[in-house]
C-alpha cells in the first residue's frame, strides 16, 4: 500500500487517491493546424518507463485537488510531491 503525500492535506493512504496519468504533457498551441496522427499521438501516447515517472493524481476522497507525483515505477518509490503549476523537483530548466 502506498502513502501518497497530498500536497494540502498530508500522507495519506493511496485508496483515496485515482491516478490521472503521466505529468506535463503539453496540449499542442494550436490543434487546427496539427495533424490526425500528431492530434492522435498527444491523446493517446504516453511513456511507460521502467524507473522514474512523474504522475498527475487526484485526491478524490479528500481535498479534491490535482497534484503531482514523482514515483519510481519499480520500486513505488515516491521521491516528490508538488502543486501543478510547481517546477517538478530537480527540473533545472
Amino acid at each position: 500500500m502506498l502513502l501518497i503525500p497530498c500536497p494540502w492535506c498530508g500522507r495519506r493512504d493511496e485508496s483515496e487517491f485515482a491516478c490521472g496519468g503521466e505529468a506535463h504533457i503539453a496540449r499542442p498551441a494550436d490543434p487546427d493546424a496539427v495533424s490526425d496522427a500528431e492530434w492522435a499521438d498527444y491523446l493517446f501516447m504516453r511513456t511507460n518507463p521502467k524507473g522514474a515517472h512523474r504522475e498527475r493524481w487526484v485526491h478524490v476522497h479528500g481535498c479534491g485537488r490535482w497534484f503531482n507525483v514523482a514515483r519510481h515505477t519499480v520500486t513505488h518509490d515516491i521521491s516528490a510531491a508538488y502543486k501543478v503549476g510547481e517546477k517538478p523537483p530537480g527540473d533545472a530548466s
